[in-house]
């Protein structure tokens, strides 16, 4: 009987982390779509209205999730505080739950939001499209990739029942 609950506990064990990996992609997929968003509003706001950036980070990052709330927060207060902008878009990007190629893209960014307002709107687009993309082909593998790590976490439990018992 102990042996049976120890072998529960495992599988158990198994299928939680399965679902904890799969709860962190798909998060990452969310924050991705929201950071794309979030661009493409910018980038209407700054052609339309001509807003400045901390005021604009600061209205834009209300509507959207948590972790792109606070890389909006992040970037406005260390805009505040007179940082530079390259820098403060930089780090704040570094705490984003993103991939690393994601990551680069949007840092590289800080450095293209400097100049008038034609380079930055292309900046904002060329970031936009490149984001899409890897949003797109990670939507597309994401089923195939939930099946392996399902199919792994399950058997490598599995293989430790057996193990144990």
């Amino acid at each position: 009987m102990l042996k049976l609950l120890g072998a529960a506990c495992v599988l158990g064990a198994g299928g939680w982390a399965w679902r904890r990996g799969a709860a962190e992609r798909r998060r990452e997929l969310d924050t991705l779509a929201d950071v794309i968003a979030l661009l493409g509003r910018m980038e209407e706001e700054i052609r339309l209205r001509r807003t400045s950036l901390p005021r604009l980070l600061a209205s834009l990052g209300r509507d959207r999730g948590p972790e792109v709330r606070r890389f909006c927060a992040a970037v406005a207060a260390s805009l505040e505080r007179a940082a530079p902008l390259g820098e403060s878009w930089r780090s704040a990007a570094e705490d984003l739950p993103l991939g690393a190629a994601d990551r680069s893209a949007l840092a590289a960014l800080g450095e293209l939001l400097q100049g008038d307002e034609e380079s930055i709107c292309k900046g904002i687009l060329l970031t936009s499209h490149r984001l899409a993309k890897i949003l797109e082909e990670a939507r597309d593998s994401r089923a195939e990739r939930e099946k392996r790590a399902g199919a792994l976490w399950l058997s490598g439990a599995a293989l430790l029942v057996i193990l144990l018992i």
